[in-house]
């Protein structure tokens, strides 16, 4: 299992600090001081984890996977949303505490339309006013065949950084890597609600990002 590239100034600074005071404990023989330092790294570390060969469950690209792992806490109708430019749609949104991976994965072959970054609070993501008054970035995304959909990171009381490092124009393939969130936050995928999308989750299900799927849109 690797370390994500999008927190390696947090984890290589706690691995530096660990090493610091671990080994000089180690050696004078405070045991309780070396061990503190080995598990704030090894914490660092699980929470910054980035697990490896992961596959979306089927090939057909209608199939949207999961943006992010965690937990399923809504599946709303929504009139209508900037992602689907100004469509009805559906917003399957998923709870991320700070045990699950936190690096965002793009639900199928898109290309980026635009990110729209926007300042807010920092509510507990358990609430329900947190989606729409907390800190957030809405990736706009285009399909293969046209269609719009949408990614939104939305930061949470603990996780105060969102990171997306990318811009209009970019392709990403079904499952990459595109950003994180750093601890406990929400993800959400965006896509246009037509009256023949199925929905294959349900709120509770556990999530795994860039392997679960979540929506199964119908063909063009």
């Amino acid at each position: 299992m690797l370390l994500t590239g999008y927190g390696v100034r947090e984890w290589a600074t706690v691995l530096a600090a660990s090493i610091a005071v671990a080994v000089p404990s180690f050696l004078a023989g405070w045991w309780p001081l070396a061990g503190f330092a080995i598990i704030a790294f090894a914490a660092t570390a699980w929470f910054f984890r980035d697990p490896m060969g992961r596959r979306p469950a089927t090939d057909s690209p209608l199939d949207l996977a999961s943006p992010a792992d965690g937990r399923i806490s809504a599946v709303l109708r929504v009139p209508d949303h900037e992602a689907t430019e100004g469509e009805p749609a559906i917003v399957v949104r998923i709870f991320l505490s700070v045990l699950d991976v936190h690096v965002n994965r793009m639900p199928a072959s898109v290309e980026v339309l635009g990110c729209e970054h926007r300042p807010g609070r920092y509510l507990d993501a358990r609430t329900e006013a947190s989606a729409t008054l907390n800190e957030s970035n809405l990736v706009r995304l285009r399909l293969d065949d046209g269609r719009p959909i949408g990614v939104k990171q939305i930061s949470g009381a603990i996780a105060r950084r969102i990171v997306c490092p990318i811009a209009a124009g970019d392709r990403f393939a079904r499952g990459q890597r595109f950003g994180m969130i750093k601890v406990g936050s929400t993800t959400e995928l965006v896509v246009p609600d037509r009256g023949d999308v199925e929905v294959l989750v349900a709120v509770g299900d556990r999530v795994v990002g860039g392997v679960t799927i979540l929506v199964r849109l119908p063909s063009v």
